[in-house]
């Protein structure tokens, strides 16, 4: 469900802003007339927010404890790292607004633009250490690396957008630790970062059949749960970097396409023995597998079966 904000009173967009991100103080740099719209959408974990601001608002906050992004659409924002100095994103920039830990402020200048937000621990668990010391993940700068990679991620923050909005009610569990673990691990790609990604000589002696057997025997008892890369590994007994080479070895797959195709076979199950006039459909079917957007399980399904999926439950 999606949360609206629209207000011409600079103390109810204080307020506002202050219930939904952290204490903060706010002013009007420029005198002009205020105009605040905000909208925000939640998926699980992940607050999806679409802000435009007519005036151009300053601000001093506390520190939000969250991953913070910020994308640009038109404007530009004016940021002062207390770590790094002041940078500015312009229209199609995204970058991290501020560390976790750290207070921030800076300038919205007439801005149409996104925050996405979500608690850093998701960062540890998607990039699952390869080594047991590697500790707590974090990012390390606040431009991506790569023009490339933060266009990326805005298109991944596009459509969880999407995915949130289409929901009346909350968004299936399965579908939302999905597509959080997704942005986590695009945010991880694009910005620089503490995670460590190459496999050790254990890694490699650690990546044999026995791995994979009981990697999917975890998968199958817990197929309906919201099990990450790090859980399968753990099960398993080895590292997650082991845990990718055993599949990519003796599947010529990763642990994350095998559980998906896990997933979208009890789905298929369920569309045969479904019936439409008991009230089953195509989109709760694959939503309860964890396929949030309809469109998409259609095709690859159709990939998979040759057939699409209503007219498999239409029998």
């Amino acid at each position: 469900m999606t949360v609206e904000f629209d207000s011409e009173s600079l103390a109810a967009t204080e307020e506002f802003l202050n219930r939904n991100y952290t204490t903060m103080e706010i002013g009007n740099a420029t005198d002009g007339p205020v105009r605040s719209r905000i909208a925000r959408d939640t998926l699980g974990g992940v607050s999806l927010d679409r802000l435009d601001l007519g005036f151009d608002m300053s601000y001093d906050a506390d520190p939000l404890n969250k991953i913070c992004l910020c994308g640009v659409e038109s404007g530009w924002v004016e940021e002062n790292y207390i770590d790094a100095g002041t940078d500015t994103f312009g229209p199609g920039e995204i970058g991290v607004l501020t560390p976790p830990e750290l207070p921030y402020s800076g300038v919205i200048h007439q801005a149409r633009y996104t925050i996405t937000m979500f608690d850093p621990a998701l960062l540890s668990r998607v990039a699952s250490a390869n080594r047991p010391d590697t500790g707590e993940v974090a990012l390390s700068g606040h431009r991506t690396v790569t023009p490339e990679t933060g266009d990326r991620l805005t298109t991944v923050i596009s459509h969880m957008q999407q995915l949130a909005a289409s929901y009346d009610g909350d968004v299936p569990p399965l579908v939302a630790a999905t597509a959080s673990q997704y942005l986590a691990a695009t945010v991880l790609h694009a910005f620089p970062n503490t995670a460590g990604f190459e496999p050790t000589p254990v890694d490699r002696r650690d990546a044999h059949p026995l791995t994979v057997r009981r990697a999917v025997a975890y998968m199958e008892s817990h197929i309906h749960e919201d099990i990450a890369v790090t859980d399968i590994a753990a099960a398993a007994y080895v590292t997650v970097r082991a845990l990718q080479l055993a599949f990519r070895r003796h599947l010529d797959t990763t642990p994350t396409a095998y559980l998906k195709r896990l997933r979208l076979r009890g789905a298929h199950e369920d569309l045969i023995t479904g019936s439409a006039d008991d009230g089953d459909s195509v989109a709760t079917i694959a939503a309860a597998w964890g396929f949030g957007h309809p469109g998409r399980f259609a095709a690859l399904y159709r990939r998979h079966y040759g057939r699409s999926p209503a007219a498999v439950l239409a029998g």
